[in-house]
Formats: C-alpha cells, structure tokens, sequence
C-alpha cells in the first residue's frame, strides 16, 4: 500500500507541472492512479470513460505538435513525461450492448465530458497525494481529428483531455484563484463586482510579472481564449463521431 499525503493538503497545494525527472511510474502505482479514477462518480453508471496510455514515442512527438497548434516550440514534457494519457468520452461499449442507443444527443456528450472530468481530476489528485505531479492537456482539442487517427479512436469515442504525469523537477508558483466570494452565490446567481474584478485581474498581472516577467493579466486571458474562433471544426468532428446532432 503506498503512504499519500491529506486531501486537503494535496488540494490546497495543486500547481501543473510541466517539469519532469526520468523517474519512470511504477506499473502498480499506475494501476492504483486509474483505480481512483474508477471511483468516481459516474451520470447515470454509464461509465463513460476510456484511456489511452502513450508510450509510442512516434506517437508523443505527432500529438505535442498538435498540443503546441502550430507552434515552433513548446509542450516538451508531452514527449517527457513518465506517462502520457489521453481522456476519453467512449459510448463505444454501449453501442456494443445496445446498437439503438440514441448517442447523438448533446446530453450524452455531456454525461461523457462530465464523466472524464470528474475521472481525470481523480487521477490528478491521487497522483499528487503520491508525490507525482502533472498538467492537463487541453491543447489536444487543437485537432482532435488527427488525434483521433493516431489513437485509432472508433465511432463513440472523443479524445477530451489528455494528462503528463512524472515526478516533478520543479516546483513552481501556484496561480491565484477568483476570490470565493466571486464565484459563491446564495439562492440565485450574483455577479462579480467590478472591482473585485479589476482587483483580481491585477493580482493576476503581479503573479505572471514576478513568475516569468510576462505581461500578462487575466482580462488578456480571457482575450486571447475567447475573443477568436474557438476551434470552429470540433461540431463537424464531434458529428462525425456521432454525437451533438440534436
């Protein structure tokens, strides 16, 4: 059995990591980090969720250059890690024990994205109470049809997240969080004063001044997300796989 460290203290102390040693995982550890994911809550106990663990490198090297979206650089500990995975959202096995079951509702993508959510962050977590440290991958999105291709991924299945795993080789600031109060409505929803909000997107700005002497702040953020197309061929990807059609 391995010795882990207090929930809450592992919560409060989460930070990605993007910095690994060579420490491989040991198999049964692994095992154990996939059995917490396991646990978690599941919409309905459909169990939504398949994992793809990388260990061709050939295939690492495709899926950073589809992480770093065109970019020169960047994204190195996608090749780096003791353990790549790739989240799933997968009706795949129901098709398999139900061939009507009606996948293409948004409401199953959902349960499906919920599911890996709720999985991953488990993982996550265990990961971190064993002194192993990680980042999500969101960036696989960039092109989930060329990922898709390289996992081999059938009709059912949709690459969600994927998650670099490793022992830390660094140790880096933790980001500020939205104050409680901004986020904690009672009844009904209350929006966030003004200048709660220029307070906090200053907070951001100290924060990446002093970690990389970036200027950077979270209004800029959120610019840089939203303010564009944001990866406008997910729906035809997604209906192809057959959901999100009603």
């Amino acid at each position: 059995m391995f010795t882990s460290k207090p929930t809450l203290e592992t919560t409060l102390n989460h930070r990605s990591i993007r910095k690994f040693t060579a420490q491989p995982i040991a198999p049964e550890l692994l095992d154990t980090l996939i059995q917490a994911g396991q646990m978690a809550s599941s919409s309905n106990f459909l169990q939504n969720v398949s994992i793809i663990r990388v260990t061709d490198l050939a295939k690492r090297a495709q899926i950073r250059t589809i992480c770093m979206g065109g970019g020169k650089g960047g994204h190195a500990y996608v090749e780096a890690c003791a353990e790549l995975l790739i989240f799933c959202a997968d009706v795949s096995r129901h098709l398999q024990l139900a061939p009507e079951a009606q996948i293409d509702w948004i409401e199953v993508l959902l349960m499906g994205a919920v599911d890996v959510g709720i999985f991953a962050q488990n993982v996550l977590l265990t990961a971190e109470s064993l002194g192993l440290g990680g980042v999500f991958l969101g960036s696989i999105r960039n092109d989930m049809s060329q990922v898709t291709q390289i996992l081999a991924l059938p009709r059912g299945v949709v690459p969600i997240v994927g998650m670099s795993l490793g022992y830390p080789d660094q140790e880096p600031m933790q980001r500020p969080r939205l104050p409680a109060r901004m986020i904690v409505s009672e009844n009904a929803f209350q929006a966030a004063n003004t200048d709660d909000l220029n307070a906090y997107n200053q907070t951001v700005a100290d924060y990446y001044r002093e970690r990389s002497q970036l200027d950077l702040d979270w209004a800029k953020q959120i610019s840089g997300a939203l303010c564009r197309e944001v990866r406008p061929n997910v729906l035809a990807f997604l209906q192809q796989q057959g959901f999100a059609k009603r």
